[in-house]
């Protein structure tokens, strides 16, 4: 089974943590900062994207954890 990644949404006033394909939310929060730490601390121990949206909906940063296939240069 390949890993889902994560998102961070807008959900009924909250923010959700959301995986791919899933029924139902991983967890709620009441800020966003709440919501991306939650995020973060799983996509990083799962080496999965973590997509952060905006409060409309769009996607406004996302991070990669695990392999990066096109790592930054430096």
């Amino acid at each position: 089974m390949s890993k889902e990644n994560i998102h961070v949404v807008p959900r009924d006033g909250r923010w959700a943590v959301v995986r791919e394909r899933a029924e139902r939310d991983s967890s709620h929060h009441d800020t966003q900062a709440d919501a991306i730490d939650a995020a973060r601390e799983t996509a990083q121990r799962e080496g999965v994207e973590l997509f952060i949206h905006r409060p409309d909906g769009r996607i406004r940063d996302r991070d990669t954890h695990g392999h990066d296939p096109y790592p930054p240069r430096g």
